[in-house]
This record gives C-alpha cells, sequence and structure tokens, in this order.
C-alpha cells in the first residue's frame, strides 16, 4: 500500500502531484487524525462557513459524519485490542480463499475507499481470491469514472454496476454469481476490518463446509468515527422475537458450558445480523442463495439463518473475528416501493414458520396483510422439501428455546382505556426511559400490540410492563420472569392491577399520560383488552 492512502482524502488534495517526504509523512503518522481508531472531535462552530456547509452535506447524503471521516486516514492503524486468547489462536494450515462481496449505493468516497483498503491491509494475500464491489445504481459522479480509476491499481478488486435499483439481496446475488473464491464474505460498505479478522471466519468453514460464521461486528460512532474493539466476554448472539426483528442476546448458560466457558471459543448463533458473513459458495449455492423473491433490504437474514439451521447447517459467531460498522439511526436513501419489509417478512412466514407464523400475523392488521402480495412462493417451498429441511418447531426447541411462545397467554392485542379513545403505548427500547404512554388508538398493532401472559405479565417479545415506585412511572424493560414489579393482574372489571404496590394504571384525565393509583373502577381505570389466548402452537 502506498504511503499516500496514510495521508487523510481532504489532504491529499493539496499535495502536488501527489509527492511528500515520505520519511517525514513516517513520523507523523501516529499523529494523524483517528489513527489508532480514536475518534475525531469537531467544534462545528469553529468551521467557516464553507467548512459549515460541507459537514452539513455530509450528514444530510450519509447519515453519518463524512467530514470527519474525509480527516482520517484510509489506511488508519486500529490498535489491537482483541482477547489475548485470540493473538495466540492456532488455524488451520489449509484455509480456503475467499471472495469478499461488498454492495453500496451512493456511498461516501472515503468510507467506501477505507472499507477496501482495511480488507487489502489486514487480510493475508493468499486468503484473499477478490474483493467484488456491487455498485447498486449509485448516481453520484465520484463512484462511477473516479471510482474505476482509483480501484485500477488493484488487481483483486472489481467493480460491478447495477442496470436497475436492486436493493441488498439482489446486488449480492450479482457479487455472487461473479465470485470465483471458495468461501464468500459478504460485508458492508462503511466497515474496517481489524487485524486478524478473516481467520477465524474461514477455520470453521475449512473443517465442515455447512458451517457459517459471523464476526464481532463493532461500533464505529458515527460522529467521531471512533473504533472500539469488544471484548470476548461481552459477545451477545443473534435472536428475534416475533414481529421478526432482529434483536441481540447474551449466550446462554448452556451454550457457554458447551464452550467449557472460554469465552473466545466461536458460540452458535441462532441469527445473524445479516450485513456481515462468511459462508461456503459450494454450500451457499446447495442452500439456494437468496430468495430472489424479497424486495430491496429486510428479513434476508432471518431467512438465511432459519434455513441455514433448519436444513442441516451450523451458524457461528466468531469472537476473534472483529469487523467495525458505521452504525447509522436512519437510512439517507430513498427505497422504490411501498411495504418492502412486511412483503419479505410474509414470504419468510409463509415458508418457514410453519403454524407459529401466527404469532407473526397477531400483530398485523388484516388489511395489511391481504392488501400486501407477497409474490409466488412455491419454489422456496419446494427448496425446503428438496433440502429436506427440519420444522420450525425443531428449531425453537433445539436451537432458540430462550424465546417466549404467546401460546401460553390470556389475553392479546391493544389495551384500550374505556373513558377516551387511547391505548397503552410503547416502544421497543430497553431502557430507563421507556415508559408506557397513552396515545390515540390506530389499530395497526406494532407499539400497541401488548399480550397478557400466563406468568401474570403484560409483554411484547422481550420487554415487559414494570413498576417502581421510586420513579414512579410505569416502565417497559426486560423481562425478568420473577414477578415483583413485573406481576400484574388482568382483572374481570378491566382494571390492570399491580400485585406488588396494589394499585391501578390510571388514565390521566387529559388523557395523554398514565399513572398509578388506588384502585376505584372509574372508567379511567378500565382498560379493553381481547381476553383470548393467540392461537398458535406451544413446544
Amino acid at each position: 500500500m502506498d504511503l499516500l492512502s496514510r495521508v487523510p482524502h481532504e489532504q491529499q488534495r493539496n499535495i502536488p502531484n501527489g509527492n511528500i517526504d515520505l520519511d517525514d509523512e513516517k513520523e507523523n503518522i501516529a499523529n494523524l487524525p483517528g489513527e489508532l481508531g480514536r475518534g475525531v472531535d469537531i467544534d462545528v462552530k469553529t468551521l467557516t462557513s464553507e467548512e459549515k456547509k460541507k459537514y452539513k452535506r455530509g450528514w444530510k447524503n450519509n447519515a453519518f459524519n463524512e467530514y470527519v471521516s474525509d480527516m482520517i486516514s484510509l489506511d488508519r492503524s486500529i490498535e489491537d485490542n482483541r482477547d489475548p486468547e485470540c493473538k495466540t489462536m492456532v488455524y488451520s494450515n489449509n484455509l480456503p480463499d475467499a471472495s469478499v462481496i461488498i454492495t453500496f449505493h451512493n456511498e461516501a468516497w472515503s468510507v467506501l475507499l477505507r472499507s477496501v483498503h482495511s480488507i487489502i491491509n489486514r487480510t493475508p494475500p493468499e486468503l484473499l481470491k477478490e474483493i467484488i464491489l456491487v455498485d447498486d445504481f449509485s448516481d453520484m459522479p465520484h463512484l462511477h469514472a473516479p471510482l474505476e480509476e482509483y480501484m485500477s491499481r488493484y488487481g483483486k478488486v472489481k467493480i460491478l454496476r447495477a442496470s436497475n435499483r436492486e436493493g441488498l439481496i439482489r446486488s449480492r446475488l450479482l457479487g455472487y454469481n461473479s465470485a470465483s473464491g471458495t468461501v464468500l464474505v459478504f460485508l458492508d460498505s462503511h466497515i474496517e476490518c481489524a487485524d486478524g479478522w478473516i481467520e477465524p471466519l474461514l477455520d470453521p468453514i475449512a473443517r465442515d463446509k455447512t458451517i457459517s460464521v459471523t464476526p464481532i461486528i463493532d461500533v464505529i460512532d458515527d460522529i467521531t468515527f471512533r473504533y472500539e474493539i469488544g471484548k470476548a466476554r461481552h459477545v451477545q448472539v443473534g435472536g428475534f422475537d416475533w414481529s421478526l426483528t432482529f434483536t441481540w442476546h447474551v449466550i446462554p448458560a448452556s451454550e457457554r458450558a458447551r464452550r467449557s466457558f472460554k469465552d473466545y471459543l466461536p458460540a452458535r448463533s441462532p441469527t445473524m445480523a445479516g450485513g456481515l458473513f462468511a459462508i461456503s459458495r459450494e454450500y451457499f449455492t446447495h442452500l439456494g442463495t437468496y430468495d430472489e423473491g424479497m424486495n430491496i433490504w429486510g428479513a434476508e437474514n432471518l431467512e438465511i439463518s432459519f434455513r441455514i439451521w433448519m436444513c442441516g447447517g451450523t451458524l457461528l459467531t466468531a469472537p476473534c473475528s472483529h469487523v467495525g460498522h458505521i452504525f447509522r439511526k436512519h437510512s439517507p436513501y430513498s427505497w422504490p416501493g411501498k411495504n418492502i419489509l412486511l412483503r419479505n417478512n410474509l414470504r419468510l412466514a409463509e415458508v418457514w414458520l410453519d403454524d407459529f407464523k401466527t404469532y407473526y400475523y397477531s400483530r398485523k392488521s388484516q388489511q395489511q396483510i391481504t392488501e400486501t402480495d407477497f409474490g409466488d412462493i412455491s419454489a422456496r417451498i419446494a427448496l425446503r422439501k428438496r433440502l429436506k429441511c427440519k420444522s420450525f418447531a425443531w428449531y425453537l426447541k433445539n436451537v432458540f428455546p430462550e424465546i417466549y411462545i404467546p401460546g401460553n397467554s390470556f389475553a392479546s392485542g391493544e389495551i384500550r382505556n374505556k373513558a377516551k379513545p387511547v391505548c397503552l403505548d410503547g416502544r421497543d427500547t430497553p431502557d430507563i426511559n421507556n415508559v408506557i404512554k397513552s396515545y390515540p388508538c390506530h389499530q395497526l398493532g406494532g407499539n400497541q400490540f401488548w399480550i397478557y401472559m400466563k406468568d401474570h405479565s403484560f409483554r411484547r417479545d422481550r420487554l415487559c410492563f414494570d413498576y417502581f415506585t421510586s420513579t414512579k412511572a410505569i416502565q417497559l424493560i426486560s423481562c425478568h420472569g420473577m414477578h415483583g414489579n413485573q406481576e400484574w393482574e388482568y382483572r374481570d372489571d378491566n382494571t390492570i392491577y399491580h400485585v406488588n404496590t396494589q394499585k391501578c394504571i390510571t388514565l390521566a384525565f387529559d388523557g395523554q399520560s398514565v399513572f398509578m393509583e388506588e384502585c376505584r373502577g372509574t372508567d379511567s381505570q378500565l382498560w379493553l383488552m381481547d381476553r383470548k389466548p393467540i392461537k398458535g402452537p406451544i413446544i
């Protein structure tokens, strides 16, 4: 890698003909912005008017701080803070080579280039077959001729271009169709690979091609671009909830015991986050690749996770493989079509969830379901039959037994107040500031869908009603199954009674909030809910 790339992208523009004093630059590298994975703090008030415009434009176009990214070397160093055991791990002498596939749409120049540089710099040449960049119909000029010219210096990088906006799923399939490596490694276009990232992904696959592996996804701060490597003991594995949303979970005790409590060893993961994983190209083909009937993005990660497990494979998370990722708080891009995620989830549910699909459908209005055309799934059903895949009940029992089953319930649906047309509403965020509120009833499920379980908890997925007298707020926090502050009675008179405090949930006079008060049976304390269990299988 030439030393010029160690100079921040913006500074390179000011070097005549790219000529720099190499000795001086070697001395200054450690002091460059962002080196060792450090963040860069910007005081926007000190910027000139032109700089402020550029700063704001970067955020608007990318939903991360492109201004800071442009200040950081394309080859910035990352402090190697992996667990000591990871640095001394011994891997197979015959690791397979890999095709790294990156899809992008209107990605920031310095971020995309830094992604590629980190792969080249930190991957042994014999293990890197190629890097395939798949352009999903970008319209920003820097991603056309300038990108072609820049990447022409790297023989292992090739660029494919979609003729229409295809989205993540079909763009990745374009890369797959062009790949020649033994293993496929799918990465996002705003990442940085850390030292020793690829060997832990390839080693399990070298031993068994039916194993798929995900790295630890470290966080690159979207504001400062600080990279912090997580410790193996803090590793979590993927799960899901009945809204078919990916979730993170601590490694279960049974899995920790299977690994002899060695945190650095690969852990079985029920699902993957989706953006970053490695899989044998032969096995990916055998499994039926991605579902081409899914549009753009969403649900493909759960679909392939279920398919891997149910059809004879294994999904692991490798705590010694680290890839940093910029997590945006929102997408800066527009997506063609409507109800994309619902459409993809319906395909997933119809093909893989068996009778358990009723738990997903219970959260959607019948109108939403009937108005969404999820396309022809006959080929995917035939694929499942041909691969002799196991049932979803088998998956829940053997792969993700920690998930709760909504069939163990007394009531479900919205919780509507008798005095005013408002419902109890709460976000899917397990923190102390997440309080139950009242909001006009919309009959669309989502934040107003609740289940009253036979263990006397009110919950949605992993979050439960919880009341602390100290905070005087009804919070929505992680379910613990220990009753206490999470034990409620939905009584025959339609009051919601908190056993510990002997108080009832009460709607404020203005209808805009709820609180706990002595039970009196007034209309503001009466809550209407469908007193029927969700009809579905129970394991």
